[in-house]
């Protein structure tokens, strides 16, 4: 039939076309999937150093000492003390924390992870505009792949027999989610 000669066609060559982007939103999907357990675009590397104590009265003579001690000459973002005994200097991607009576210091850096990063402003669409109009491409390219795919194959392995079944337990999976995380909200 000539209409599955299309189908075959048609998912091969989008499937071609979007597997870049597939792996993409796939590899990003399980990093933002974590993000409670670990931050996917960022790593904090921690370094531990000392200054001497500092002894300043007022805030603006803590910081001032604070910025001095540490060889800084850009001023901070902003400065807070949590507690009497610490200062804490936030700079664009660093962050200083002094114990003022001890000159412990623990400075903490933030680096965006390598190409992670990028892939998962691309999933989020932090770019808006050009990429907005990609994405939803992407997407309706998806459903194409996803119904083509279900008329590639004929006979046993096909969407009459075998295939129906797995499309229903892939439609189940969702929807019994969906009906659980319902009832949970119910109550």
């Amino acid at each position: 039939m000539k209409w599955r000669k299309w189908t075959n066609i048609l998912h091969r060559d989008i499937g071609y076309v979007i597997v870049a982007l597939t792996w993409i939103y796939a590899v990003s999907g399980i990093a933002l999937n974590h993000i409670s357990q670990w931050n996917p675009n960022y790593r904090t590397v921690k370094e531990i150093s000392r200054i001497s104590p500092i002894q300043g009265a007022t805030r603006e003579e803590i910081v001032s000492e604070a910025l001095a001690k540490l060889n800084l000459t850009e001023k901070p973002k902003n400065a807070f003390r949590p507690d009497p005994e610490t200062l804490q200097l936030f700079f664009e991607k660093k962050t200083y924390s002094i114990d003022l009576p001890t000159g412990n210091v623990l400075a903490e850096t933030t680096r965006p992870r390598p190409v992670l990063y990028e892939m998962n402003q691309l999933h989020l669409n932090s770019p808006k505009k050009l990429w907005t109009w990609l994405a939803d491409l992407y997407a309706l390219a998806l459903i194409v792949v996803a119904t083509t795919g279900m008329f590639v194959l004929k006979g046993k392995g096909g969407i009459t027999r075998r295939g129906a079944w797995l499309t229903l337990i892939g439609l189940l999976i969702p929807v019994l989610f969906w009906v659980y995380f319902s009832l949970k909200e119910v109550k």
